[in-house]
């Protein structure tokens, strides 16, 4: 038996409930992990609220997708991992097939990534959905290049901060957006070349005067909604929106005709693209791996809650206040 986050309707982090659940064996292509953190990402509290992307097939419904933690055995056909290996859990699975909101829990083995050496459990549980998602979209799919201006929304976020250090890591110019003054302090230390409070200045016209007119090459919005109205304003003509996110919780309009701009290039971004890839998640765990043992990225934790405390954890991850990543820690489970 092991403790288990499950919920059984959806709604607010209440629905969050602890329980004791049998846990199986690893089967062909499956690892049992023992989790001793686990990263919160803003897609499991959608995804708790009914309103992610895919919905759970039925309830009770398991949750999570991004931990930390020590094999304990390997299922049948599984090479390259073996028990008492320290790894890290990443998101490329759906929730309706694995979860990790749990103190062991049986993942695929390609969701499973060798923790590098000095690499604690908490940072191992904090470090890849933000940096494969900033790496997928800009470097993967976008081609950012040195002196490449890239506009980053909800900055502060752990996807924001990881933008910004693999955009200075690149060459290229973050120029970071978070809604007041308050947190521009903190992002300038994290890396940012200029901050823009969107509540207090208009970010288009601020973003074009950086650039001298051009606008920037990229756009990447974890916000989405009527916003990109303007946020499209401020990308180059032959410039990428990237739409990784969905904070405004509102309809996103397609604004190129609207402002004229036709071939405005505006998609959206999956971290699975790069995650289901095995091409592209070998060639961003080099890029990851390697900025972690130079220093050039450092992943943020805002703050640690206790497993047991899942319910406030959420809490806190929608009241948007954090700076970095929110993780769970997982005492070692009773024997």
């Amino acid at each position: 038996m092991a403790k288990t986050v499950r919920f059984h309707e959806y709604g607010d982090p209440e629905v969050l409930v602890v329980e004791d659940l049998p846990v199986g064996e690893p089967g062909p292509g499956e690892v049992l992990v023992r989790i001793e953190a686990i990263g919160l990402n803003r897609a499991e509290a959608l995804y708790r609220r009914g309103h992610y992307i895919e919905r759970p097939r039925a309830f009770p419904a398991r949750i999570g997708a991004e931990a930390a933690g020590v094999i304990e055995s390997v299922g049948p056909d599984v090479t390259g991992l073996e028990a008492g290996q320290a790894v890290s859990v990443i998101p490329s699975f759906s929730m309706n097939d694995y979860a990790v909101y749990a103190e062991r829990a049986v993942v695929p083995a390609f969701a499973v990534l060798a923790r590098p050496e000095g690499l604690d459990a908490v940072t191992g549980a904090a470090v890849w959905m933000p940096y494969l998602t900033a790496y997928g979209a800009l470097a993967q799919v976008g081609g950012m290049r040195p002196g490449d201006a890239v506009v980053i929304t909800a900055a502060s976020s752990s996807v924001g901060l990881a933008a910004i250090q693999i955009a200075n890591r690149m060459g290229a110019v973050p120029i970071a957006t978070t809604r007041t003054g308050a947190k521009a302090d903190a992002l300038r230390e994290a890396g940012a070349a200029e901050v823009i409070a969107t509540d207090e200045e208009p970010l288009a016209d601020r973003v074009l005067d950086l650039t001298g007119g051009k606008g920037a090459r990229f756009a990447f919005d974890a916000v989405a909604g009527p916003g990109v109205t303007d946020l499209a304003r401020a990308v180059a003509s032959d410039g990428t929106l990237f739409l990784y996110g969905a904070l405004s919780g509102q309809p996103t309009p397609y604004p190129g005709f609207d402002l004229g701009m036709p071939a405005l290039n505006m998609r959206t971004f999956l971290v699975h693209e790069t995650t289901r890839s095995r091409r592209r998640l070998r060639e961003a765990e080099a890029f990851v791996v390697s900025g972690l043992r130079s220093g050039a990225f450092a992943p943020r934790i805002d703050r640690t809650f206790a497993l047991d405390d899942i319910a406030e954890a959420h809490r806190y991850l929608e009241r948007g206040d954090q700076i970095g990543k929110i993780v769970a820690t997982v005492p070692e489970p009773r024997a």
